[in-house]
């Protein structure tokens, strides 16, 4: 089995979320430091332009958006399972609370709290990339922000309050990854994060267990070493379109047909390729690039619009 390579930079929440399922399933894994800010060249010769953080390859097969790259990992190595307990659906819901309503204000305090200490280039980047803050009042909206984090950290706090070490019981899964990387956030940005904190016990308790999981086996490898990697590999034989009435209906789309991917919410740089694999939950793109070769790039089919390009 190829390596596991996961394209990453160590200040990532997002990045956090898949270091830590590392950890829970005891991983050996390489990382590749990518820039924080455009242009990232070795990344887009594997992606086509996905413009979020991380990316997981497995040989020439690139997985993106941490939803997916979890489901992956979960069925290559299913134990320690991610959802202990049968609570797969419960926590794949669960994450769309963690990754927007819990996120969100935890980022634009990180944001507005530290706005002098951001260098231009990843300020103006972040304005252009995050359009769910309005910058041009992320200084004044931070007690607006800090009410909106409290609320949701007090959500948390009721939901540990069943007695449990973690939400789906005795064992830490995905759910309770979504639920952390938040907190693991501010805690490592703001600078009155205990004053935040002090009121949930529950939470301060449960994050250092979650720290606690660390982050596997994690060795460094180069960008021109994770593309030769990509280039002398095949990519997973695609599952084709399954959904086949769905697709000519409603996207009026067949396997080999170019079309482009693109978030629905934010970081909405489309991936432009052939075709390869349609699913429920999937959707994956062919695409050959000098440097890369031939790879084929996996999204969720979720809060991904995919249409003809």
């Amino acid at each position: 089995m190829s390596d596991l390579i996961l394209h990453h930079f160590d200040p990532s929440p997002f990045a956090e979320k898949i270091r830590l399922v590392f950890g829970l399933k005891g991983l050996a894994w390489r990382s590749v430091d990518i820039p924080m800010v455009p242009p990232k060249p070795d990344l887009t010769a594997l992606t086509g332009g996905y413009r979020r953080t991380p990316v997981l390859q497995v040989g020439a097969d690139i997985y993106c958006d941490t939803r997916l790259i979890a489901l992956e990992l979960e069925r290559r190595f299913p134990n320690p399972t991610l959802f202990p307990g049968a609570t797969r659906g419960l926590a794949l819901a669960l994450a769309s609370w963690a990754d927007r309503s819990f996120f969100d204000p935890g980022a634009a305090l990180a944001m507005g709290t530290n706005l002098g200490l951001l260098p231009e280039p990843l300020l103006a980047d972040r304005k252009a990339f995050f359009n769910f803050m309005d910058f041009s009042r992320l200084g004044e909206d931070v007690p607006h922000m800090y009410t909106q984090l409290r609320s949701q950290l007090d959500t948390l706090e009721q939901a540990l309050a069943v007695g449990t070490d973690f939400l789906g019981g005795s064992a830490p899964g995905w759910a309770d990854i979504g639920a952390y990387f938040p907190v693991w956030m501010v805690r490592g940005n703001l600078a009155n994060v205990a004053d935040v904190l002090a009121p949930f016990p529950l939470v301060r308790a449960f994050a250092d267990r979650m720290l606690a999981l660390g982050h596997g086996q994690r060795s460094e490898l180069s960008a021109t070493d994770a593309l030769a990697v990509a280039r002398a590999a095949t990519p997973l034989p695609g599952a084709g379109v399954t959904l086949r009435d769905e697709v000519a209906t409603a996207l009026n789309l067949q396997a080999g047909d170019t079309v482009q991917v693109t978030p629905d919410d934010y970081g909405k740089t489309p991936v432009t390729g052939k075709l390869y694999s349609y699913t429920m939950h999937e959707v994956a793109v062919q695409r050959t690039d000098e440097r890369a070769g031939n790879v084929v790039v996996h999204f969720p089919r979720a809060q991904y619009r995919v249409e003809r390009a």
